[in-house]
């Protein structure tokens, strides 16, 4: 909405040219004549689909950190074991994509407790 709505305003408020519009923000002319013209409040954009090299390994990644996190925390592998464990499997990714994944199923898991305690009380 915020690049749309400055168009419109600057165009049907201000009566600043199409022009002033674009180098102003660094568009093409075409762009802010068609923002100006569609009824659309928002361009939409397609969601990028990409694979990752972790996706074949999420399933078994997921359950070995949910095992660690039952663990104390001195008898719980670090991240760079459970990535050798995968290379070990076949994975040819990264640490950062692993440490990524445990990031993300991290704030998930947080984020289903939170959820769950909110529907109980």
């Amino acid at each position: 909405m915020a690049l749309l709505g400055i168009i419109r305003r600057w165009h049907i408020r201000d009566q600043i040219p199409l022009r002033e519009i674009a180098r102003r923000l660094g568009i093409s002319r075409n762009t802010v004549r068609r923002y100006l013209r569609s009824e659309v409040t928002e361009p939409a954009y397609a969601e990028r689909q990409t694979t990752s090299a972790i996706d074949k390994y999420a399933l078994q990644l997921s359950s070995w950190l949910k095992t660690e996190a039952g663990k104390n925390r001195k008898q719980r592998r670090s991240l760079k074991q459970l990535h050798l464990d995968l290379k070990e499997l076949g994975f040819e990714g990264s640490y950062d994509r692993v440490a990524a994944f445990a990031r993300k199923w991290k704030v998930d898991q947080t984020d289903r407790v939170n959820s769950a305690s909110k529907r109980t009380s």
